[in-house]
């Protein structure tokens, strides 16, 4: 795989998870806000399931938007998005299926 379409990939995912942290954040307000309504029964001390879920679920996305700036980073100084931790270069096909892989598929399996 070639820097241009490395970059490209991990630009596309950049914006592909900016976008659903954005949407988990909008979710996690409309939850605690609709939780505040006249008319809910609920316990206001205690959080909503949905507002627990929310807010896994960005943790997991602002992980993998972390994941994406290591894999920026190594492109840039030129070790290559294609190499990561991994001993042998990484498949494009894998590359293309996660911008962000730093093993071979073997290694992965064996870890």
């Amino acid at each position: 795989m070639n820097e241009a379409e490395a970059k490209e990939l991990l630009q596309a995912e950049r914006a592909r998870v900016e976008g659903l942290i954005e949407e988990t954040n909008r979710s996690g307000r409309d939850d605690r806000s609709a939780a505040g309504e006249p008319g809910n029964t609920g316990d206001s001390v205690d959080p909503l399931p949905s507002e627990l879920t929310d807010d896994a679920a960005t943790a997991d996305v602002r992980d993998r938007l972390e994941a994406i700036g290591w894999s920026e980073r190594r492109l840039a100084e030129g070790t290559s998005a294609a190499r990561g931790a991994a001993v042998r270069p990484i498949a494009g096909d894998r590359l293309r299926a996660d911008p962000t892989a730093e093993l071979t598929v073997g290694e992965a399996r064996r870890v």
